[in-house]
């Protein structure tokens, strides 16, 4: 069920974030109107761009963090498979001590993606609805529906036919207000617009007169952006118009190219996680990777079903995205790591220092679990092919297992390798 698009989102956290960047939108839109373009596609875009460089830091940081997680991980693996299998509180404290003390030498945490992503979500929620529900958030636009929207309320009929049209059947309401009226209409395809003029003459003067400033305000380079892509493309095949043709496919299939793109610069080698030996990682990547692929293909599907502004977005934030990680990744790959280690030491300490616990060098006690932990593995190895090599000579030439000749042969065997 769809709720009332044009009166605000008051959902929580996610309204008050829509109502935010609604000014924002509205902003722009009126300083695109001072310079006599007020076009909501270039709205779109601006907005789309001023609000990835304000996540700009949030997504530095996730991005430092899985660069970190990639040198980091092999050693909390290494501690993991040192406890493997123990299940005795002491066990269990050693290897949590270990672990906090890699993940402090890194700067991280097991939650270290959390926040970031806990911060942006309520924002691409509002983002998706400034965008779907323009006449909620932008004055002129909504201006732009009077005073049609008046003569419908007090015109007989005119009611029931709105309420009856392809694009009501989207919302469900307890009663018909204005609100009604225009989130209605702003769905509205050229198709009902000039049916709705014909039906109600007395209208018809209004209705083109909102359409004209809707449409002066919608179209952006050819495209009506408040249709879908998928109206259009059956509406040029029925025409036989190849420009339209062409138009509704080019907004889909940027989308899904670009998201493909972004996906692949965010999933380079170099930032991966290690997944070596680890089933819970290799788990997560597989699923990452899955979803890696599906995001793109399901980009391209809803810019079909929904209205063009939406993939506008899209394809925008995608461009934004890509930008940002290229400028990330070559600032990443250039980044000192026992540096960034050092700081992370001096960082910790102070923290330890405010709760009147004397300092710890981290980065040596970390790197010094990791090497016991090799050390053992090490031992572990070597102790194996002892004992390998051990029942190699004794088997040699060895007579029937438990006869006194096969006794006898051990004696020999052993009395030969004290002398070697």
């Amino acid at each position: 069920m769809s709720a009332i698009f044009l009166t605000q989102n008051t959902t929580f956290i996610i309204g008050p974030v829509a109502k935010l960047l609604g000014l924002l939108m509205n902003i722009i839109f009126e300083f695109l109107n001072a310079l006599g373009i007020p076009s909501i596609g270039l709205s779109i875009i601006l907005f789309t761009i001023v609000i990835y460089m304000i996540m700009l830091p949030l997504t530095i940081k996730q991005q430092k963090f899985s660069k970190m997680s990639a040198k980091m991980n092999p050693e909390i693996q290494a501690i993991q498979k040192k406890y493997k299998g123990k299940q005795d509180q002491v066990s269990m404290m050693k290897m949590n001590d270990e672990t906090n003390a890699v993940y402090a030498k890194y700067g991280t945490s097991p939650t270290g993606t959390c926040l970031p992503m806990l911060i942006q979500l309520p924002i691409l929620f509002a983002l998706y609805r400034v965008i779907y529900a323009i006449p909620a958030y932008i004055d002129k636009v909504k201006a732009a529906f009077y005073p049609l929207v008046t003569n419908i309320m007090s015109t007989a009929g005119a009611q029931e036919f709105l309420m009856g049209t392809d694009s009501a059947k989207q919302f469900v309401r307890q009663e018909f207000t204005e609100n009604t009226v225009i989130d209605i209409l702003n769905k509205f395809s050229v198709a009902e617009w000039a049916s709705f003029s014909e039906q109600f003459p007395s209208l018809s003067g209004a209705i083109d007169t909102t359409h004209t400033t809707l449409n002066h305000f919608n179209y952006f380079l050819g495209l009506n952006i408040s249709e879908t892509p998928w109206h259009m493309l059956t509406s040029g095949i029925q025409a036989g118009a190849v420009l339209i043709i062409v138009g509704a496919l080019i907004i889909p299939v940027l989308s899904g190219l670009t998201q493909w793109i972004s996906v692949k610069l965010m999933a380079q080698p170099e930032m991966q996680t290690s997944t070596n030996g680890n089933d819970m990682a290799s788990s997560m990547a597989s699923s990452m990777k899955m979803m890696n692929t599906m995001m793109p293909l399901m980009s391209i599907y809803f810019c079909f079903i929904l209205p063009a502004g939406m993939g506008i977005y899209w394809v925008i934030s995608a461009l934004v995205r890509t930008g940002q990680q290229l400028v990330i990744n070559k600032k990443l790959s250039s980044m000192d790591i026992e540096e960034e280690i050092k700081k992370n030491i001096e960082k910790y300490n102070r923290k330890r220092e405010k709760k009147g616990l004397p300092p710890q060098k981290i980065s040596n006690v970390a790197r010094m679990n990791t090497k016991n932990v090799q050390k053992e593995e090490t031992s572990e190895t070597d102790r194996q092919e002892q004992i390998k090599k051990s029942t190699e000579y004794y088997n040699r030439g060895a007579a029937k297992p438990g006869s006194l000749a096969a006794k006898a042969r051990m004696v020999e065997q052993f009395n030969e390798r004290n002398k070697k």
